[in-house]
């Protein structure tokens, strides 16, 4: 990639300025001439682009009691003592698949 000195970017801001000098001569002129913008009828009109659609986060089930025992029964497994679950929040995620499609891209053998 070139790096832009001082020196380029000198040139390049004297070339801005006089574009834009340029510029101002020409709408002094047409102000001066009393030229009028043309007709609404005769411009093209410039469509925004379409806003995307925003698709409502479908709404999540509440946790049933037979997924909480099971999180009870894998917490108190793991960490070898009873817990006592106060809180439980469903995250959306696409970690866990992205996780999954690592570890079978990474399982499969690479031809040399």
């Amino acid at each position: 990639m070139a790096r832009i000195t001082m020196k380029d970017l000198a040139e390049i801001l004297e070339r801005v300025q006089s574009q834009i000098a340029l510029l101002s001569e020409r709408v002094e002129k047409l102000e001066a001439a009393g030229t009028e913008p043309p007709a609404a009828e005769e411009t093209t009109p410039v469509q925004a682009p379409p806003e995307p659609a925003v698709q409502p986060e479908p709404e999540k089930p509440p946790v049933t009691e037979e997924e909480l025992i099971a999180v009870s029964a894998a917490l108190a497994a793991y960490l070898g003592v009873r817990v006592r679950i106060k809180q439980i929040r469903l995250l959306s995620s696409d970690a866990w698949a992205q996780q999954g499609r690592v570890s079978i891209q990474a399982s499969h053998r690479l031809h040399n």
